[in-house]
């Protein structure tokens, strides 16, 4: 079996770049756009972003009155997505909870949470080791750079007296690797274990005989916190705010669908999930993956007031203030008017968890 050594530099240069390419970003003015323009959707092709997979393929957004014009777009990783976000090409989307953090406080605060939509689903898969303290000398990998999955494992290496650097130096050698290169890694020994989001937890497991260190729900209060947020700007809710809510009414009646039939909504999910990456998921890697999900509207603004301070503490960020990054007005909005099937209206206990209707949804 072949392990890598190190990374090459250019890996390393890119990976910060993308962490950069947001500050450049923000400079730019967003095009000019009519009142009919269609509004600009983005997603990934990931089962943590289930509504956006089963709305997409389903017509859910589009059918969705007040919606209008709708042009979806499938972005491959945070960074690109948001700097789309930021230079006005884009004008709501799906995206994980770090890049959301990471480009509010670079990109001059305009991005704004609006909801919740997946929590959870993020485990330490390890081949042979059984504690934390038999990491020391082994490589590791994470998504990307700085991404959520990153920075949670980076901060709980540093809480066990483990030190990683961005050369892939330290205690643990810790290497960005996108998630199917971390699996075939992972089957050929050149790694001890990753921090992923499922699927690939549930892939580690089944098909490299892994084994779950880590199951990040764990590490949390009331074992819950954001992987994937919906998110919009500033100038988007000035002059779009309308047609937002109205997407977010499609959005609220995808993620009661998901809880009130998991089953069926799972099913959905992977059948679109095929469609994109024509591998849907094996039946019980589904459901194991599936298991670590939570649909929620709710986006747990305290978790990201701890995960900047996280950020902070590994030197990605220097100001963890992000005061102003959420806001649920619209959500509530949503909520007021979204029937949903059955009958019936949303039942808040989403929200309330850490944002009580009429309060200051600031964290």
């Amino acid at each position: 079996m072949r392990a890598f050594r190190s990374l090459p530099p250019w890996v390393v240069i890119a990976a910060v770049a993308g962490l950069s390419v947001l500050g450049a970003g923000c400079k730019r003015e967003p095009e000019s756009r009519g009142p009919n323009a269609p509004l600009r959707l983005g997603f990934f092709p990931n089962i943590t972003h289930a509504q956006a997979l089963v709305g997409n393929a389903e017509g859910t957004f589009t059918s969705q009155p007040g919606v209008g014009p709708l042009t979806v777009m499938q972005f491959n990783a945070g960074p690109a997505a948001m700097e789309a976000l930021v230079a006005g090409s884009l004008d709501v989307s799906y995206v994980g909870s770090g890049p959301a953090i990471n480009t509010f406080l670079k990109a001059g605060r305009e991005l704004r949470i609006i909801a919740g939509a997946v929590n959870n689903g993020a485990v330490l898969v390890v081949r042979t080791v059984k504690t934390p303290a038999e990491l020391k000398g082994k490589k590791l990998a994470s998504p990307q750079l700085g991404n959520t999955q990153d920075i949670a494992l980076r901060y709980w290496l540093n809480q066990h007296g483990l030190s990683t650097h961005l050369d892939g130096t330290g205690d643990v050698q810790l290497f960005p690797l996108s998630n199917p290169d971390i699996l075939g890694q992972f089957l050929r020994g050149g790694i001890e274990g990753a921090w992923v989001p499922e699927p690939w937890g549930a892939r580690l497991v089944a098909e490299g005989h892994g084994r779950i260190l880590v199951d990040e729900r764990d590490l949390w209060p009331d074992r819950r916190f954001p992987t994937t947020v919906l998110v919009t700007t500033r100038k988007v809710l000035e002059t779009q705010r309308p047609r937002v809510v109205a997407l977010l009414r499609a959005h609220v009646r995808l993620t009661e669908r998901w809880k009130d039939d998991p089953a069926g909504f799972t099913t959905a999910a992977n059948a679109a999930f095929g469609q994109l990456t024509k591998k849907p998921l094996p039946p019980a890697i589904l459901q194991q993956a599936f298991s670590r999900l939570e649909p929620s509207l709710d986006p747990v603004p305290r978790a990201l007031v701890t995960a900047a301070e996280h950020a902070k503490s590994l030197g990605f960020i220097t100001d963890a203030n992000i005061d102003g990054l959420v806001d649920l007005s619209l959500l509530d909005e949503a909520r007021a008017t979204a029937a949903l099937p059955g009958g019936g209206r949303w039942d808040t206990a989403g929200v309330t968890l850490d944002v009580p209707p009429g309060e200051d949804a600031r964290p």
